[in-house]
């Protein structure tokens, strides 16, 4: 192929620009939780995520990439011509890295997943129509964008659900914490373990069977379990510990006060003798509130979650850990799997049906996420973290295991779902866990804006760059 080193240096230039928009926006997603719940410092976010974004690309990354460079448009069809895909590649690379830019600039935690998915049918379309678009593949992508914050949102929901039934709402929550923290450490780490394991190591060509990666996953998360309990045993908790607890739980005060306004409600409405009967009620009920308050510690109870908090950072930290490995193994994807496959064809001067992800592709994106995260990160990261809804390290924790979860899965299936739409599907879930005034909902519907605008924001810029990119190599 004519051209071929100044294509070559072309197109990994474009694709790096492209994995360092990813880092400066996208992996806002993966520590923006722990930002803001206070579990770590934006300095120390930007550390950790740097290190699990470069494992999860490296060593899991290949399998949504090869997704991406050939699941989207029929590359038979550019047999004939095979430097308009090259172009077209390096337009949708392009294209999709200024939008990121853009939004990056402004703050907005937009999708790359939408971005990149956008602007390769963008080109695909308006090169070789309607019939080059995998449409099967196409709706398999889109249904995953529906399916995925779902799925997200009922893990969160339901381990916060647990979380609150089982600790928060304890009569002891610091003995509680100290009995379920081993067993969600197993869990996590089990979990995160057997994502790494199972068909995760291709990369280093240490491909273990299920069998052995499940062994090896429970074993790890049992050490887990083994080594917290005998910790947390010997841990001597504030002197909250040794108090004398109150009477009444503060819970107990709290239901009382809102039997009082259901009661009010009825005694306005009421009339004769219905009236005067729920006034001797609520007077009733009102004196008995007024006495369980003076015998309920509330500062105690506060003091007592404080703990409790303390004590989940950990996990979050780990969470957050498990989030940043999944993200990077998820959307390395969405830089590399484009550069692979116009690097084929540049090699070879032909299409083929499976360009190969090498190593060196996957640390080369692994690379430029992570400095995208280090130089711009802080602007998203800033966003998510204390604009969305008010985070806590047990609610952050939910919220960073449940979307984690969806997206090593999906990562496993080799579908490039957005990671947006799993966080905020998993923080929706916590939140709808406290009630739904715990959520912004004018965040939510500015979020979900940005992502209707995404995919022909990137598909228009795509298409105008591929233009500009024809005019100077085609005419060449």
């Amino acid at each position: 192929m004519e051209a071929a080193p100044i294509l070559t240096a072309l197109v990994l230039i474009i694709g790096f620009y492209m994995a360092w928009n990813i880092g400066a926006n996208d992996v806002s997603n993966a520590m923006g939780t722990s930002v803001g719940s206070g579990a770590l410092t934006l300095r120390k976010a930007v550390i950790l995520a740097a290190i699990l974004e470069f494992c999860g690309a490296f060593f899991v990354g290949a399998n949504v990439s090869e997704t991406v460079q050939r699941g989207l448009i029929n590359t038979d069809l550019f047999a004939s011509q095979p430097l308009i895909l090259v172009l077209g590649m390096c337009a949708a690379l392009f294209g999709t890295g200024a939008w990121l830019q853009i939004a990056s600039w402004f703050g907005w935690p937009v999708s790359t997943t939408h971005a990149i998915v956008g602007a390769v049918l963008g080109f695909g379309g308006i090169v070789g129509g309607a019939d080059v678009i995998r449409w099967e593949e196409v709706g398999a992508i889109v249904s995953s964008w529906v399916i995925s914050p779902l799925v997200s949102a009922l893990i969160s929901y339901l381990i916060f659900s647990i979380l609150q039934r089982n600790i928060l709402f304890a009569m002891n929550p610091t003995e509680a914490s100290k009995k379920y923290i081993p067993l969600l450490l197993f869990i996590v780490t089990g979990t995160f373990t057997l994502s790494l394991l199972f068909s995760g190591l291709q990369n280093l060509n240490l491909n273990l069977s299920l069998l052995d990666s499940v062994a090896i996953a429970l074993a790890i998360g049992v050490f887990s379990y083994l080594v917290s309990f005998a910790i947390l045993r010997k841990v001597r908790l504030p002197d909250i510990e040794n108090r004398p607890p109150s009477r009444y739980q503060p819970q107990t005060v709290v239901s009382l006060e809102k039997a009082i306004k259901h009661l009010q409600r009825v005694h306005v409405v009421s009339s004769d003798e219905t009236h005067e009967k729920v006034g001797s009620l609520l007077k009733e009920v009102h004196a008995i509130s007024q006495q369980l308050k003076k015998e309920t510690t509330f500062s105690e109870r506060a003091s007592e979650y404080k703990v409790v908090e303390k004590m989940f950072v950990y996990l979050q930290i780990l969470s957050a850990c498990y989030v940043a490995f999944a993200h990077g193994a998820n959307d390395v994807a969405n830089a590399i799997g484009p550069v692979a496959a116009v690097l084929d064809v540049i090699k070879n001067g032909v299409i083929s049906g499976s360009a190969p992800v090498p190593s060196w592709l996957l640390a080369f994106g692994g690379v430029g996420i992570v400095i995208g995260l280090a130089t711009w990160g802080w602007r998203v990261i800033e966003t998510i973290g204390k604009k969305i809804t008010e985070l806590t390290p047990t609610r952050g924790f939910c919220a960073e295991f449940g979307a984690a979860t969806t997206i090593l899965i999906a990562s496993k299936l080799g579908m490039p779902i957005s990671t947006t739409h799993c966080l905020v599907g998993a923080v929706l879930g916590v939140g709808l866990a406290r009630g739904m005034r715990a959520i912004n909902l004018t965040m939510i519907r500015d979020i979900v804006l940005s992502w209707v605008i995404t995919i022909p924001a990137s598909a228009a810029m795509s298409i105008l760059i591929f233009y500009g990119l024809r005019a100077i190599f085609m005419t060449a």
